[in-house]
């Protein structure tokens, strides 16, 4: 695999695989643009060389070329980040997107609109790569976030370049992850929240053979105190993932991991923000309530082991932390595992809702990792071959 450090892109155009899709308010500003900055050092590095940027993404799951999935929309903001006058095809292939990729010059950007308005784009069409490879010399691929889907752009189109290229973001989940999955210093707690086990299972059990710790929260933990003959009231489960959850259990056991669950929780008589709410044990929850958080016996059994921890990756959220009054318990975790990092640990936030929760508690920069990609990172830690790194050799 080609590095792009190790490459000099004077003179060269390069048809970047970026991720920006990036959540947009109804009057289609951005309102949060980490995926974009996450991109920037690449496209930077790029034009310093002396090259030129052809910047290729989808933008959510357009059913046909709705306006509210245009790339247009971003063009002024990264224009501003970029320091430049970002310019934009409003097709990624055909004559505009060709005109204006040949008409490019040294220090230019361009963006190509939603690679999604084609189906093409999700079956890996070939077709549809080679028209993209067209438009650039060299094959950037700096897109995490997608690395896990066979897409045209994502995939198929590497084929088509002498010189395939692992973007800077892409190289640096790559490196985070590996340093969690390979050589993780002991103890290693994984915690693994959200609301299903089913999402999670094939990364639990990868997990089993490498953790000391094993922390479950979140709608999941409640699957796992049903098959353990608890009452759970209305909380959620999977009813035909018991036997599943009593041999995780089990597994855990036998490979000497400290699979935690959560004592108690914070329970409520609706799902919703206003409910009435009490503590309860997980075995013992009234029949009309429903846990949606982690209880205070919880928390600080849960922060014990992470603090006392030297690798944690983190993955799913431990209560509907969306909701105010349901929220502590994840913000509890996230406490704990700033303090940990403080201390000289290495701590990896898995994505999704998780990374959602750092950002949103101000504490990126006081963990060790926060991953652009959820669906790819869960994958790459199951121990998948994620067909975005696999194209570019």
């Amino acid at each position: 695999m080609k590095y792009l450090s190790e490459f000099d892109f004077k003179g060269k155009k390069a048809l970047i695989r970026v991720d920006f899709n990036v959540p947009l308010n109804v009057d289609f500003e951005i309102t949060d643009d980490k995926r974009i900055c996450a991109a920037l050092p690449t496209i930077q590095k790029i034009l310093n060389d002396g090259g030129s940027a052809i910047l290729m993404s989808h933008l959510g799951r357009p059913k046909a070329q709705e306006e509210k999935f245009s790339l247009k929309h971003i063009v002024s903001h990264l224009s501003k980040k970029l320091g430049i006058e970002v310019k934009f095809a409003d097709d990624c292939i055909g004559e505009t997107a060709t005109q204006l990729a040949s008409d490019l010059q040294a220090g230019e950007v361009l963006l190509l609109e939603n690679l999604r308005y084609h189906k093409e784009e999700k079956k890996g069409n070939a077709e549809f790569a080679e028209k993209l490879a067209q438009l650039g010399d060299v094959y950037v691929n700096d897109a995490f976030g997608t690395a896990h889907r066979a897409h045209a752009s994502t995939a198929t189109v590497a084929q088509f370049f002498e010189d395939k290229i692992c973007g800077l973001l892409m190289a640096a989940e790559v490196d985070n992850a590996n340093k969690v999955m390979q050589n993780p210093q002991e103890p290693f707690t994984a915690i693994m929240g959200g609301a299903k086990i089913s999402d999670k299972i094939l990364i639990i059990e990868n997990l089993l053979d490498r953790v000391d710790n094993l922390i479950i929260g979140g709608g999941m933990a409640y699957t796992f105190f049903k098959a353990q003959g608890g009452n759970i009231g209305g909380s959620l489960v999977e009813e035909e993932k018991l036997e599943l959850a009593n041999s995780l259990i089990a597994k855990a056991k036998e490979k000497n991991v400290n699979l935690l669950l959560p004592s108690d929780s914070v329970i409520a008589d609706k799902f919703d923000n206003e409910a009435n709410r009490k503590t309860a044990d997980n075995m013992d929850i009234e029949a009309s309530w429903m846990g949606l958080d982690i209880g205070e016996k919880a928390q600080a059994e849960f922060a014990e082991a992470i603090k006392n921890s030297k690798t944690i990756l983190w993955n799913g959220p431990m209560g509907v932390f969306e909701m105010s009054n349901f929220a502590s318990g994840t913000i509890s975790v996230a406490e704990a595992l700033v303090e940990a990092t403080k201390n000289g640990a290495f701590s990896l936030i898995g994505g999704g809702d998780s990374a959602a929760a750092v950002n949103n508690l101000g504490f990126a920069q006081d963990v060790s990792y926060v991953s652009t990609g959820g669906g790819a990172l869960l994958e790459f830690m199951e121990g998948k071959e994620l067909p975005g790194i696999k194209a570019l050799g």
